[in-house]
């Protein structure tokens, strides 16, 4: 199957560097998730990817060979980068009739993924009525025409309603289960987290993480312990016997800070401290993306403060 290999990749606009000597490898059989704040070259690279801008050095390829040496490229990759791309005033049904008729692709194709991404209903009707979502649902058709080996979705969940955000979470995962290469740009943290078996991070251009996902959280959030017992003396004395704080809450559990769920447990055992709730705090993945990209935010917000109402207001 193909991979995608960004090698030494830098792109200048004026002198602005939006990509800055990147290099990555997206793999066949899982699904990559693309991160970084807005302005961190995410959407250049793809579009580097797929010929679409021109590196200012380094290289770009699909299975070792560019985009535009491809013959017939939706038979090979198929991308989802604009969702407002195609033209108004055709027919969805026309919009991939074209695609499929400039890539030899049978028209019985049109069809198959009209009905795969809820389209059927409406693929004669045209584009310029589409909802967000709906064209969004087009263009991810339009990406799966050809049964492409490489899918490059950026932000695919934009405009979805929860049952497409789903739908979309089991088609990444269904393609990367039949061997495929599968990239998806995403700001929706718990989403990536969902169907994400791998990650590139970027910010400012730069690369910044290419790890597994687990291990990428694992390795910027401790992980926590949540215990809930009748005999709070008994925990904490327990704890602190082996070097333990624990943090109580207005609801009455306690928290138990860079620990593992396992050692609690034993603790707690030998100690005979009846216990209500023991579970493990894993970390999140929007916890660990926030301390990797922190300062590498183009464009960030500070809090508001609360301004001073006048007496009597």
């Amino acid at each position: 199957m193909t991979s995608i290999e960004v090698q030494a990749l830098t792109k200048e606009f004026g002198s602005r560097r939006a990509v800055d000597d990147l290099t990555f490898t997206v793999l066949p059989g899982r699904v990559t998730g693309f991160l970084g704040p807005n302005g961190a070259g995410k959407s250049t690279t793809m579009r580097l990817v797929l010929g679409l801008d021109r590196p200012t050095s380094g290289t770009a390829t699909l299975g070792g060979r560019p985009y535009a040496t491809l013959r017939e490229p939706l038979r090979h990759v198929g991308a989802l980068l604009d969702a407002g791309a195609a033209h108004g005033s055709r027919t969805a049904r026309d919009h991939l009739r074209v695609l499929a008729a400039g890539n030899r692709i049978p028209s019985a194709r049109v069809d198959e993924v009209l009905e795969e991404t809820g389209l059927a209903s409406v693929a004669r009707r045209r584009v310029k009525t589409y909802s967000l979502g709906m064209r969004q649902r087009l263009g991810i058709a339009a990406a799966l025409l050809g049964d492409p080996e490489v899918v490059m979705l950026d932000e695919p969940s934009n405009g979805l309603d929860p049952e497409g955000i789903v739908w979309v979470r089991d088609l990444t995962r269904r393609l990367a289960g039949e061997g495929r290469t599968v990239l998806v740009s995403s700001h929706l943290m718990n989403e990536t987290a969902s169907f994400a078996d791998h990650l590139v991070v970027l910010g400012r251009g730069r690369l910044l993480a290419d790890t597994p996902m687990r291990e990428f959280i694992d390795a910027r959030v401790r992980p926590s312990v949540r215990i809930r017992t009748t005999d709070a003396v008994a925990l904490t004395t327990a704890l602190a016997r082996h070097g333990h704080d624990a943090v109580q809450h207005d609801d009455g559990h306690w928290t138990v800070h860079h620990a593992r769920v396992d050692d609690i447990g034993r603790i707690a055992s030998e100690a005979h401290v009846p216990l209500l709730e023991l579970a493990a705090e894993e970390g999140t993945l929007e916890q660990a993306y926030f301390d990797l990209t922190a300062t590498e935010a183009e464009f960030t917000t500070r809090p508001t403060q609360p301004q001073h109402q006048p007496q009597g207001a």
